[in-house]
């Protein structure tokens, strides 16, 4: 028998959530080695003394970034740091490095990011006595938008008011002790236990934590001048049905975000078959879009769900959580065959999909080729890369899906997974061995819906937006 469709509509509540003290503490260094540890841009050295990492600044190298392999989105980290007065360093948060460049606007400015450049919010190690500058736990937008907290400069009244703290509470050459709570769009920052800055900025949701050692550009004088953590932990934040889910931060509107599932409603979305929303399989409750699971039987078209409107050049995010052996898929690009300009005649939800599935017990992990039906790859087509950090079934994990003109990614927890291009020969030669071989241009359509399915199995989703893109 399967379930009707329960439509909750639940107010969401806004408030700042609660810190749970369930969480466990994850020490980020285990003392001995880099374990678990990638450096990214200069080529600053690092090792490990002590208990303690170790940076030492190089002359003619870019900022160098010591950065985790895995992503963190609401958390609460601490550690202890010790730098040398001739050395500017940070510790960056929710931060990301692309391979590709990457372009953004803001209050009209527009940003270029380089390929291979570290980028995202660093609370600072800034101990500048000779500029009379403090400013040891603000916050700096690292190969962005520059100084977020303070942001009026070293003579305004917020800047020399962070410098005269700074003052009185940074130990120089000694041991120095910060605290930082990432939760939802809320950034706060403790000093030697005194509160410093207190942002509220969405930007960048998640991403890895680094530690940097500046450049010092041809400046011999300060070279090998070191900077030390001990320390470092983190607690990641469960913030259950107060989180500010399926919201948009100032941050984002203005880069241009949208939603594109307001957490309540049906609206924007429909049947593939029908123009009105399924009848059966779907629940909104407490800001939460779920399928049910249907005893085994797929439905056969009904069950999934499309957008009203068609893409081409986009952005997508969707916040989704598996049950255990669940499998589901985000498609892009779908045909649908209401639509009278299809032609594949190959059926209602034809389309590129981001694979959702529990690689460890469903099936589909094993079959197709190479891996190409596990967790974020291109169903059928290409395997997501072996280094993908997934959450643990039943919890939330990230899906992002970039799409510019003809060039392709998915990501997977602030990680990309996998790249293409669509019409080039490799992804035909892809379409030619998969299961849509026999579908005319398939994945080369000019633009299409996106598509939540249902695939008999139970699967959550959130925090879907969207923000449309240059054609590239």
């Amino acid at each position: 028998m399967r379930r009707a469709s329960i439509f909750l509509l639940t107010a969401l509540t806004l408030d700042a959530p609660a810190l749970s003290a369930e969480e466990s503490w994850i020490n980020l260094f285990n003392g001995k080695d880099l374990s678990g540890w990638v450096q990214r841009g200069g080529q600053a050295v690092y090792t490990v003394e002590d208990d303690t990492i170790v940076g030492a600044s190089v002359v003619n190298t870019p900022n160098s970034f010591l950065c985790t392999g895995r992503t963190y989105g609401d958390f609460i980290l601490e550690y202890d740091f010790k730098v040398d007065a001739r050395l500017n360093s940070g510790v960056q948060i929710r931060s990301e490095c692309l391979d590709t460049p990457k372009q953004m606007e803001w209050n009209g400015k527009k940003i270029e990011i380089p390929a291979g450049r570290v980028h995202g919010y660093q609370v600072e190690i800034d101990p500048d006595v000779s500029r009379k500058r403090l400013w040891s736990a603000g916050i700096f937008d690292e190969s962005r938008r520059g100084w977020l907290y303070p942001n009026d400069g070293v003579t305004g009244p917020q800047g020399m008011a962070f410098s005269e703290q700074g003052l009185r509470i940074f130990k120089p050459q000694d041991w120095n002790h910060v605290r930082v709570e990432a939760v939802g769009d809320s950034i706060k920052t403790w000093l030697n236990g005194t509160p410093c800055a207190d942002i509220t900025d969405g930007l960048t949701p998640r991403g890895f934590i680094a530690l940097q050692v500046h450049g010092i550009k041809d400046d011999k004088s300060r070279e090998g001048a070191q900077v030390r953590w001990r320390n470092l932990r983190l607690k990641e934040i469960s913030t259950g049905n107060t989180a500010p889910v399926n919201t948009l931060t100032e941050s984002e509107k203005a880069a241009g975000w949208r939603l594109l599932w307001d957490g309540k409603t049906t609206e924007g979305w429909r049947g593939v078959k029908s123009e009105k929303f399924p009848a059966q399989y779907w629940e909104i409750a407490d800001g939460v879009f779920t399928v049910h699971k249907t005893d085994g039987f797929r439905a056969v078209g009904g069950g999934n769900i499309i957008t009203q409107e068609r893409f081409a050049s986009f952005e997508l995010v969707a916040d989704f959580k598996l049950t255990p052996r669940a499998n589901s898929g985000i498609k892009y690009f779908v045909q649908s065959n209401l639509d009278p300009e299809n032609k594949t005649g190959a059926g209602p939800s034809v389309g590129c999909e981001f694979q959702l599935l529990d690689d460890d017990l469903h099936p589909d992990a094993k079959l197709g080729r190479d891996g190409d039906r596990s967790l974020g790859s291109l169903y059928d087509m290409i395997p997501a890369a072996t280094t993908k950090k997934a959450n643990p079934i039943g919890e939330w994990n990230t899906a992002r899906i970039v799409v510019q003109g003809r060039h392709v990614e998915h990501w997977l927890n602030g990680q990309k997974i996998l790249t293409y291009e669509r019409g080039s020969a490799e992804f035909r030669a892809c379409v030619a061995q998969s299961k849509f071989n026999n579908i005319p241009n398939f994945g080369e359509w000019p633009e299409g819906h996106i598509l939540l399915q249902e695939h008999g199995d139970k699967v959550h989703f959130r925090n879907i937006k969207i923000r449309v893109l240059p054609a590239g």
